[in-house]
């Protein structure tokens, strides 16, 4: 019974990886979307430039602060 198990456990492994190639050979891409766009990036840099912090900047683009210090370099929050 264990290996019946076993061997349809890589079968359906080897399913799974084959699925994943094909839709990447699609263009598709897994996982989530990024929360900070190109414009949202653009926009964060040139308001914490201007000297707003970053709390507002965060607040305005709809992202948390985690997520604003993760994308935008620690030099241009000084």
């Amino acid at each position: 019974m264990a290996s019946l198990a076993e061997m349809e456990r890589e079968l359906l492994v080897e399913r799974t990886k084959a699925g994943l190639e094909a839709a990447r050979l699609l263009g598709r891409k897994g996982g989530r979307k990024r929360k900070m766009t190109d414009s949202k990036l653009k926009s964060a840099k040139k308001l914490l430039s201007s000297g707003m912090p970053p709390q507002e900047v965060a607040r305005n683009l709809g992202v948390s602060i985690p997520t604003l210090y993760r994308w935008v370099p620690a030099s241009t929050l000084l």
